[in-house]
């Protein structure tokens, strides 16, 4: 009864948005699919032009996602047997060159992630593990001739055999070339599980074999990258509520809550496309499971399209919102949904993650967190504030630093409140935040250095103290900010320190900032032809003694 009562208060409290508050740490995440280009990449690379038309493609995507808080990108990297990456044990997938075999040009896998670190995302590669696509396919054919043993047929696909031993090894050496060679921050395992259309008894122990083979090989290489997971929605049958015979454990012998329990995952990623008492009790019984992982529910945005189910939004605002209450996060299937806005998806999502998350510690593997910098300088310039900093140091085994900046009106810098995030996962020792020439600043700054595993060091704070609110700061009193600097442009709009668009409006001497959260903004005009240009910053501090 006490589940009851605790489903029926979260699924009436989900309707309501924004009741809990922005967590400073929260999966954000979103599967790219590359099979047949169906989320990216939309034209072939066959010469210069197309390479780099594929390039900007993803860079419009990624500058999209990080707009919306994703801070995890799950990019399909192994296919149907073939990559989109130059491997040494299976040819190139069709989808960037248009031709299964041929090389695009250029290393899409790199290019991804270097571009997703750019904008202080993880990249994790999706790994498709037992399909291998038509059974007159090229990946699937290459396969057949090159180890016929591992491979069989299902009516005209093919799949790779969970119960033959040569398999686990197989899936693992691929997973270990992407370990060894990029600079991933995970490997997702998707359809590790037995064809839905098995002939026979499936047998977990086949599964797992193959799991733990990809934890052994990823974990000798580099332990920071974590492994994950999709499973079936459903774990299993729970006490009041049937899986409708459709589950992870009993339909595909996919025993990924026990992987949890074994260490095999550091996070699942359960595709949970469905609605109400098929959604929410699961959820629960996921988080309740996971041991102190990270868990992110797969969400199907793809089911608010009118030719799929036709969901209404508010579903997915519901589910949004229970799983932030019980402590889960999220994840969008797919990209190309989630951007086209359907039903106004984009638009939610924009609005749920209104702050910056960083992704969850790795606290299970119980490594040491970072020294914090010893020196944070800040040179307030006409070109901005030049901020830079030395002396951290890694404690654990991992690679290089990370670090993250944080901006306060208030001294000192609450490295808390994820609304003073500036900067997340900074390659380097240094950072400009810029401004109009002139401008007087106000904020002060802190950063912290984060491994790799995620952990965070104490902050080091800025030395120079900044309390009185300057004259060049547009004012405002937490409800209307007043435009002291003139534009000819048709619009207005105004960016969080980020440089994420969060409120738009026409031109016009006065604003209404009620709905902005508290912190430090940029206000800039627009022009139609989508041209910006800084008008100046403002700041929301509601009930501050300088606004009585």
């Amino acid at each position: 009864m006490k589940r009851l009562t605790l489903l029926s208060i979260l699924f009436l409290l989900g309707s309501v948005a924004h009741l809990t508050a922005q967590p400073k740490y929260e999966v954000r995440a979103v599967w790219l699919t590359t099979i047949g280009g169906i989320d990216w990449p939309h034209t072939y690379a066959r010469n210069g032009i197309g390479i780099a038309e594929q390039k900007r493609q993803l860079t419009d995507i990624l500058d999209r996602l990080q707009q919306v808080g994703i801070n995890t990108v799950l990019l399909q990297t192994r296919v149907r047997a073939t990559t989109i990456y130059p491997s040494e044990t299976e040819p190139w997938d069709g989808c960037l060159s248009g031709n299964p075999g041929k090389s695009p040009g250029y290393d899409a896998l790199q290019f991804a992630i270097d571009e997703c670190h750019r904008r202080g995302m993880e990249l994790h590669a999706w790994v498709v593990t037992i399909p291998i696509g038509k059974w007159t396919s090229y990946g699937c054919q290459q396969l057949r001739k090159h180890y016929p043993k591992i491979v069989m047929k299902i009516g005209d696909e093919g799949y790779m055999n969970p119960e033959v031993l040569l398999t686990a090894d197989y899936i693992a050496e691929m997973c270990e070339e992407i370990t060894k060679h990029y600079d991933v921050d995970g490997i997702h395992l998707d359809y590790i599980r037995y064809p839905e259309t098995w002939k026979g008894k499936k047998n977990p122990d086949h599964i797992t074999r193959i799991v733990r083979r990809v934890h052994q090989a990823v974990k000798r290489n580099k332990p920071w990258v974590k492994i994950s997971c999709s499973p079936i929605g459903k774990y299993d049958d729970l006490s009041r509520y049937s899986s409708k015979g459709w589950n992870a454990r009993r339909q595909v012998a996919q025993e990924a809550q026990r992987w949890l329990y074994q260490g095999l995952m550091d996070q699942l990623y359960p595709m949970m496309y469905f609605q109400g008492n098929n959604f929410y009790p699961f959820a629960i019984d996921w988080q309740e499971n996971s041991l102190g992982r990270s868990i992110a529910a797969g969400l199907g945005v793809y089911m608010l399209h009118p030719k799929e189910r036709n969901w209404p939004l508010d579903e997915v605002q519901r589910q949004l919102n229970v799983t932030r209450q019980i402590g889960m996060g999220h994840c969008y299937f797919r990209a190309k949904f989630l951007l086209d806005n359907v039903k106004g998806v984009y638009d939610l999502a924009h609005d749920f993650d209104r702050q910056p998350a960083l992704v969850p510690p790795m606290t299970w593997t119980k490594t040491p967190v970072p020294m914090a910098p010893k020196v944070l300088e800040v040179r307030r310039t006409i070109r901005g504030d030049e901020l830079s900093w030395s002396g951290a140091q890694n404690m654990s085994k991992g690679p290089y630093l990370l670090y993250n900046i944080y901006a306060s009106e208030k001294y000192p810098v609450d490295t808390d409140d994820p609304a003073n995030l500036i900067a997340v996962r900074h390659a380097q020792t240094s950072l400009l935040v810029g401004k109009s020439s002139g401008l007087q600043h106000l904020v002060n700054y802190a950063v912290t250095a984060v491994d790799r595993y995620g952990n965070e060091s104490p902050a080091t704070q800025e030395p120079v103290l900044s309390t009185a609110l300057p004259a060049a700061f547009m004012p405002n009193d937490g409800r209307v900010l007043t435009v002291t600097r003139k534009s000819e442009a048709d619009y207005l709009a105004v960016l969080t320190m980020q440089g994420r668009i969060v409120y738009s409006c026409r031109n016009q001497a006065q604003v209404n900032i009620q709905t902005l959260a508290d912190g430090v903004y940029e206000l800039r005009s627009l022009n139609k032809k989508g041209i910006m240009h800084r008008l100046g910053f403002f700041i929301i501090k509601r009930n501050q003694p300088w606004r009585k």
